[in-house]
């Protein structure tokens, strides 16, 4: 008889089905080749979800689905988690004086976005690589013939223009090429051709806008927000603990900030 590829999760006696772990492990992103991990993460998942049905059915805690979307409603289970964690792991918003006083530690932690003027060459097809690399060696030689070299073997529209693609924010383009733009001193050109989805690019920062101080006004909205989910998870890993502390679970290794 083959032995089984994972071992069977029990939590306080009771199954946890091996097709709801599989179907769970979905929703748990793994890297390439590692689904164990997937695998794992579900399961961690499935055994707080049932210890957490559990309590909140010897609190005899009622589901009242939502409309979540129109037509949509919370299934069952869903709103009587929603239930559970609202009586259980209560958080409070964080108050205004713990908001304004994240902004006084540091206020140039919180600034606008900066802009960048940029151009590039891009590269496409079978040879796209190479002929990156010829482009590049010529333009360490002489970097001023980058509009010129643009305009002749880019296989973008902007080589209309030189290459110039005008003002960039960040999320403008892919982040491979952010990432680039960053990395580079107005008036330079990447000294090695970036590869993307689209090609091959060799790409020059024209002109770089940084991001300035941006008023209390305008961030305490964000601040509040990092300050509630630190607390929701602090609340969910004590919960978490809590509940494990009473639970007996074999097949799958439990931790506090796993699962929650």
């Amino acid at each position: 008889m083959n032995k089984p590829l994972f071992p069977e999760v029990r939590v306080n006696g009771v199954t946890i089905p091996s097709a709801a772990i599989a179907a769970e492990a979905q929703n748990h992103p793994a890297p390439k080749g590692k689904p164990g991990l997937a695998w794992k993460a579900a399961a961690r998942s499935l055994v707080l979800r049932h210890l957490m049905l559990a309590d909140a059915a010897r609190r005899g805690l009622m589901a009242d689905p939502l409309e979540v979307a129109p037509g949509r409603f919370e299934t069952e289970e869903e709103a009587l988690l929603r239930a559970y964690l609202e009586a259980a792991a209560p958080i409070a918003p964080p108050s205004a004086e713990d908001v304004r006083a994240i902004w006084i530690a540091d206020p140039g932690k919180f600034l606008s976005h900066p802009l960048w003027s940029a151009s590039h060459i891009l590269f496409t097809g079978d040879d796209a690589e190479a002929r990156a690399a010829d482009a590049a060696a010529a333009l360490g030689k002489d970097p001023a013939a980058f509009s010129a070299l643009a305009r002749s073997q880019s296989d973008c529209p902007s080589r209309e223009r030189g290459g110039d693609l005008g003002q960039l924010s960040p999320g403008a383009t892919v982040p491979e090429f952010e990432a680039a733009l960053r990395l580079l001193e107005a008036g330079r050109i990447t000294p090695a051709p970036v590869q993307t989805r689209f090609g091959w690019h060799l790409i020059r920062l024209d002109a770089l806008a940084p991001g300035r101080p941006l008023p209390f006004e305008a961030v305490a909205p964000r601040i509040a927000e990092a300050l509630e989910k630190k607390a929701w998870v602090e609340a969910m890993r004590r919960l978490a603990e809590n509940l494990l502390a009473g639970a007996q679970v074999t097949g799958i290794e439990m931790s506090a900030g796993e699962g929650a």
